[in-house]
């Protein structure tokens, strides 16, 4: 995979995450919800700077599907809980793929800063530590 690829896989894996937080965030409240709505934004910010290093890398940003399939129903606290954190692993998954698959530092740096954070939020989505977040094992 070569590096426009992988961003655009990354900016794939951005609109499918920001569509499953946006299910998810509707069952929490309170302390919970605001977490959610952060971690939103944080994936809406992701998604804005992969857009703008691939159309500086002269191509079309992948478009967003309407709609993305769930792994499972998000009826309640816990199962939105649960998306989060599937979400969270799949996106470590596409960031590591940038990582190796970046040719500029800058993107390199991007990738893994964005690998990073979403450790930490499995972290905080009740995933546990893992040697190299985001291997697909």
């Amino acid at each position: 995979m070569n590096q426009l690829d992988a961003l655009q896989a990354a900016l794939a894996g951005e609109h499918a995450a920001l569509y499953g937080i946006g299910v998810a965030g509707g069952k929490f409240n309170g302390a919970r919800y605001r977490d959610a709505n952060d971690l939103f934004g944080e994936h809406r910010d992701s998604r804005d700077q992969l857009s703008a290093l691939i159309v500086a890398a002269g191509a079309t940003p992948v478009a967003a599907e309407p709609a993305y399939d769930l792994p499972a129903a998000v009826t309640n606290v816990a199962t939105a809980a649960a998306l989060i954190l599937v979400i969270e692993r799949r996106i470590a998954a596409v960031y590591g793929d940038l990582v190796e698959a970046a040719e500029q530092a800058p993107v390199r740096a991007f990738a893994v800063e964005h690998l990073l954070a979403s450790a930490t939020a499995q972290l905080a989505w009740g995933g546990a530590p893992t040697a190299f977040p985001g291997a697909v094992s």
